[in-house]
């Protein structure tokens, strides 16, 4: 039989180690952190820092890129096994330089660069000297509709004239680079051939930081960016012209399934407070464990976790096998994303007034996992390709089992 949900010797011993990075390093380090950085920006930087040098001497560093950059090289069922530990700490990912925007731009860079764009700007991005973000979303149109894009890019001799408003751009504050999506074909023969990507170096004329958008979690670098005649070199375009759906859509199908990793990471968390609370607080007679009711909501979060965990590393092996894996992925974000906010709402019911305090990191959580369920494509969105597909399947073969994983039973 093929299908083994074991992990190879080398990598189970790899898990134990960023397991224990994360335990004794990241957590343990995790309330200096948040103290500096309500307190003292510099020495709040100094020691995030200090934390990457000791990841990248620990060999805990860029589990998703080749190893000729300075990467680990796994598969995407090892990045699956590293995500889910290092997402176990609210720093973890970005300490072993494996966070998102960044992931993603890496491996759009490395697909999609030319030897000069990956040397000037892919190269300190994977050594951790610099930050990027990704800007397609527009507050004017559907940002689940890369078709509808506004900002537009004309061609003036050998630059490029760039005119728009893009917003909700996460790590846009701190970003040295950003790779813009714009609108390049006024009557292209397919919608999805009217968009080209540039390398905007941060700051830059023409490129103004309107504000940092205040979200459910506060101010914290999804920010809103006007561009006015900002010019760039042809040289900066990355990929070729029309390309921008094409790339933008390479680089979102596996970072949707990293967002999955991490948001796993961010459920059993929950779930296992939840059921740390239960065996520790008592009320009316007994621990709340031995109540029906606690009982309930800690078997609905165990049975969703696993299927969350099932659906990632099945869509992660079809990534690694080289098989098309966007129906998986699709299901897996829409899945997971809203598995997140249930289990960690339950959570905080068993903590009563504890979890909606900020005495524990849940109330912090649920903010960020409300997010999850429109990052990289709102749940609809997932609904009606998923729909789509099932229908097609069926068309074309008679059956929807291709749509449901094409599992062998």
């Amino acid at each position: 039989m093929a299908i083994d949900f074991t992990l190879p010797p080398d990598i189970e011993e790899l898990r134990t180690r960023v397991r224990t990075f994360v335990t004794d390093v990241i957590l343990t380090a995790e309330p200096e952190i948040e103290e500096l950085k309500a307190t003292d920006k510099a020495a709040y930087i100094d020691k995030i820092v200090g934390l990457r040098k000791l990841a990248f001497a620990e060999g805990l560093w860029m589990p998703h890129m080749p190893k000729d950059w300075g990467g680990m090289e796994l598969g995407h069922v090892g990045l699956a096994m590293f995500q889910a530990e290092a997402a176990k700490a609210y720093y973890g990912p970005w300490v072993m330089n494996c966070q998102a925007p960044d992931e993603g731009n890496m491996h759009t860079l490395l697909h999609w660069g030319t030897d000069e764009q990956k040397e000037k700007y892919l190269k300190p991005l994977c050594a951790g000297k610099t930050t990027s973000c990704f800007a397609m979303t527009e507050p004017e149109v559907a940002g689940s509709d890369p078709t509808l894009i506004r900002t537009t890019a004309y061609q003036d001799g050998d630059e490029w004239v760039i005119n728009g408003h893009k917003w909700f751009i996460s790590n846009a504050h701190r970003a040295h680079f950003a790779i813009l999506v714009c609108r390049t074909e006024d009557d292209p023969d397919l919608p999805q051939a009217a968009n080209s990507a540039f390398i905007i170096d941060i700051p830059h004329d023409g490129w103004t930081e309107a504000r940092q958008i205040e979200t459910m979690h506060g101010s914290t670098g999804h920010s809103e960016i006007l561009i006015e005649d900002l010019r760039v070199h042809n040289d900066q375009m990355l990929g070729g012209r029309g390309q921008g759906h094409l790339l933008g859509q390479y680089r979102l199908g596996p970072a949707r399934l990293a967002h999955c990793m991490r948001w796993i990471a961010q459920a059993e968390t929950a779930l296992d407070m939840m059921v740390d609370r239960s065996l520790d607080r008592f009320s009316h007679g007994s621990i709340l464990a031995e109540k029906q009711g606690v009982q309930w909501m800690i078997a609905d979060s165990a049975m969703e976790l696993y299927q969350c965990k099932l659906m990632v590393l099945h869509a992660a092996s079809k990534i690694d096998a080289g098989e098309d894996f966007k129906s998986e992925v699709s299901m897996a974000k829409h899945f997971v994303a809203n598995s997140l906010g249930r289990i960690i709402d339950r959570a905080i019911q068993v903590h009563g007034a504890l979890g909606y305090s900020t005495d524990t990191p849940l109330a912090h959580m649920y903010q960020h996992a409300r997010w999850a369920r429109f990052a990289d494509g709102a749940d609809e969105i997932h609904q009606m390709r998923i729909a789509q597909r099932t229908i097609a399947a069926y068309k074309d073969d008679g059956s929807t089992r291709r749509a449901t994983g094409n599992l062998p039973i």
